[in-house]
């Protein structure tokens, strides 16, 4: 079986408002190329574009690969090192309070898609010294503006 090839993938999302208008932004890596990508959308929140960021990231890969994913989201992190999304699909897609799990659409979104890739969650500090962090914010800001100014 063929190695597969590994690439690193840094995602953010924002919101004005919460809810309110919301950007995303990621950078992929791979072999010494980046690729930035970003969206948003008019009335969102950041958990929605927190996760959005992740999806059309991997959506990106044309094959599977090995994903380091970085992310300053507990959410979304959360939602994979804590098991959360196991528990989740055990339980019906239902919440510990036997309510559906909210952002169910993109949540099982990426699930399907963790499931064709190796993905390593890894949790980032915001707004610190995380160069391509940084530059995931901006880019989600941006288009934050850009969907907030939409009347």
């Amino acid at each position: 079986m063929a190695e597969l090839m590994s690439v690193d993938i840094y995602t953010d999302g924002a919101c004005s408002g919460n809810p309110g208008p919301g950007g995303w932004g990621a950078i992929l890596i791979c072999k010494g190329v980046e690729k930035e990508i970003s969206g948003g959308e008019k009335l969102t929140t950041n958990n929605r574009m927190e996760l959005s960021a992740a999806i059309f990231a991997l959506k990106c890969l044309n094959r599977p690969c090995k994903v380091n994913l970085y992310s300053d989201s507990a959410y979304l992190i959360n939602g994979f090192t804590a098991g959360w999304i196991l528990s989740w699909k055990r339980n019906g897609w239902k919440n510990s309070s036997k309510q559906t799990v909210s952002n169910i659409e993109l949540w099982q979104e990426l699930d399907r898609l963790s499931g064709i890739h190796e993905i390593t969650w890894i949790k980032v500090k915001g707004h610190a010294d995380n160069e391509y962090n940084n530059r995931c914010d901006k880019l989600a800001v941006a288009q934050s503006r850009k969907y907030g100014d939409m009347k």
